[in-house]
């Protein structure tokens, strides 16, 4: 069974967004070994320099390091990421599942992005859509979507 780690900047801070993000959680526990990881968020100034973002990214990049493993598949989630419909993003994972790969994490990095470090030693980089979403409800969507890419794997009712 693929483990799916999803390794995320911040946490959920609405009681809806925890509800929904639970809720797929309980629904993926039949198809992959589901855990998420909530990395710290750093704190900065409103109208940070770039300098300051940088930073802040790096340091979130090293707290990510440590799920980097050789036997994983890793994503990022990015703007500038591949889209895919949900029929791709399915196949996608039985590929990284028949290739060998016992793991995928998936990164999400903070409301600006994720380090060039992590980008770099992603095997992919997948955007959810050219639209903007806010941070947390992003979360949701991707827990939809690869719950969404076991059922049609599976040839379940659920994708219509």
């Amino acid at each position: 069974m693929l483990t799916v780690n999803i390794v995320t900047v911040g946490k959920l801070k609405e009681q809806y967004l925890r509800d929904a993000s639970a809720e797929y959680e309980k629904r993926l526990k039949a198809f992959c070994k589901m855990n998420i990881t909530e990395l710290q968020e750093s704190r900065l100034p409103d109208n940070p320099s770039d300098a300051v973002i940088k930073k802040a990214l790096d340091d979130e990049a090293f707290a990510m390091e440590g799920f980097f493993a050789k036997k994983a598949f890793n994503i990022a989630m990015c703007i500038e990421g591949r889209q895919l419909s949900s029929e791709e993003l399915s196949q996608k994972i039985e590929s990284i599942s028949l290739n060998g790969y016992g793991t995928m994490n998936i990164f999400i990095g903070s409301s600006f992005g994720l380090s060039e470090k992590v980008k770099e030693r992603c095997d992919m980089r997948l955007s959810m859509s050219k639209m903007t979403f806010p941070h947390q409800l992003a979360r949701v969507m991707l827990l939809e979507q690869v719950y969404r890419a076991f059922q049609i794997s599976s040839g379940g009712k659920y994708h219509k």
